[in-house]
């Protein structure tokens, strides 16, 4: 009884040290600057409608596993950080959720995250979550949000729109254990979300990407040596799961670059302009680095109305033969003689030239009827769990980004929970919060 009288007190006192700082005009802070020289483990940073100054610079800032730090919009408050060459640079930030807020106008990356050049010691436990970021001012390699060893991270509910030419919505040098989810993207320049130097065990799961660039997503791609995490990774990406997303357009959807162990699952492709994916190897060592391979594209559909360059584009120094396709649905609506797609290796259990039967797709609804050929055709896999539309995918699954039969009850509701949670190859799991 003294024990728990004992544990009590110190829950009590933890919960009485939380404070709220309010930032704003006629606020007790004026701006984000002095509110984060006073927070404490366990406060919350309300910020008022107003527009603000970008190139805000914030090291440290540290809550702890029970007692996060919160930066948000106050309720129904319109936040905005406008200009700066970041609007704000978080160097080894931990246990921080960022909420309700917007960055536009940059004239670097909109947002950078880092771990501080300590690589052995990265960033760590971080949720952005409800905010936009669009507009950068500036047309070279530039991010909306730039992110460089953060580990155990969410983003989740945000949208990024209008990227610079040659920088990406989401780009991650060595980040790990991270879960991406039900964003939007839009009219982004080299990329929406890249994954390179050393990124590994990351998912991304339920976005919608319109217009989402060269290489919407560059599962890999090419990072100086020096920018490794860790230093001794063989792969640009590794253990990245890409499930039930909706593409619309890009030149291509999907590139898989010096990449391994990648799994692209139940999405749903539409209109892809040149390519539906790519096999690349840009970094080339193969004294240390692995070829592009053992990655496998799977209950997918594509939907097709134009002759594209090619399906996939198969570069030097890959392992195009490592790879799996399997029970996806390809349907070209111009060409009903179509012969199918120009696969590496011969696919199992292919669907051709069927309809899926897309509800309203000029509407950007791509859920399907129970009488689509989709229905029930998929390959059974642990995951994803649920569709685009948060609904549980039947055993065996549809094919692509919507389930025709969902699971609905408790078992559809602990499945759910899953999506709470990241891989860990030592551990089973990590939770973020």
């Amino acid at each position: 009884m003294r024990i728990l009288a004992i544990g009590l007190f110190f829950c009590i006192y933890a919960f009485s040290r939380a404070a709220t700082l309010h930032v704003g005009p006629g606020q007790t802070y004026s701006t984000l600057t002095p509110a984060i020289a006073a927070v404490a483990p366990g406060d919350t940073i309300l910020i008022h409608t107003g527009t603000y100054p970008g190139g805000l610079f914030f090291a440290n800032v540290q809550g702890n596993a029970n007692q996060w730090i919160t930066i948000k919009n106050a309720p129904g408050a319109t936040v905005v950080f406008e200009g700066g060459n970041n609007a704000i640079q978080l160097s080894d930030p931990a246990y921080l959720r960022i909420s309700g807020l917007i960055f536009q106008q940059q004239t670097g990356n909109g947002v950078n995250i880092d771990d501080g050049g300590t690589y052995s010691t990265p960033a760590h436990h971080l949720v952005i979550e409800d905010c936009v970021f669009r507009d950068l001012a500036v047309s070279g390699n530039n991010d909306l949000l730039k992110l460089s060893g953060l580990d155990h991270f969410e983003i989740r509910n945000c949208a990024f729109e209008n990227g610079a030419a040659g920088g990406s919505g989401i780009d991650m040098v060595g980040c790990h254990h991270g879960l991406i989810r039900q964003n939007e993207f839009e009219n982004l320049g080299s990329n929406s979300i890249q994954a390179k130097g050393g990124t590994e065990w990351v998912r991304i799961e339920g976005n919608f990407f319109r217009d989402g660039g060269q290489r919407t997503l560059n599962l890999g791609g090419s990072t100086g040596l020096q920018f490794f995490r860790p230093d001794t990774a063989h792969f640009e990406a590794a253990n990245l799961q890409v499930y039930a997303n909706i593409f619309v357009g890009s030149t291509a959807p999907i590139a898989y670059v010096g990449a391994v162990n990648v799994v692209v699952a139940n999405n749903t492709f539409y209109q892809p302009e040149n390519w539906v994916l790519r096999i690349l190897q840009e970094t080339v060592d193969p004294d240390r680095f692995l070829p592009c391979g053992n990655n496998s594209f799977i209950n997918n559909i594509i939907w097709l109305e134009d002759d594209l360059n090619a399906e996939v584009n198969i570069g030097p120094n890959t392992a195009p033969e490592t790879f799996v396709f399997s029970n996806n649905l390809w349907f070209n609506a111009a060409d009903a003689s179509w012969a199918g797609p120009n696969l590496p290796v011969p696919e199992t259990n292919g669907l051709l030239n069927a309809d899926p039967l897309f509800a309203t797709p000029t509407n950007a609804d791509f859920s399907i009827p129970s009488n689509s050929p989709a229905a029930g055709a998929g390959l059974p896999l642990t995951a994803p769990n649920f569709d685009f539309a948060g609904n549980g995918y039947a055993t065996p699954p549809s094919i692509g980004a919507f389930e025709a039969n969902p699971v609905t009850g408790l078992d559809a509701l602990t499945e759910k929970l899953s999506l709470r949670v990241f891989p860990n190859p030592t551990s089973g799991v990590v939770f973020l919060e």
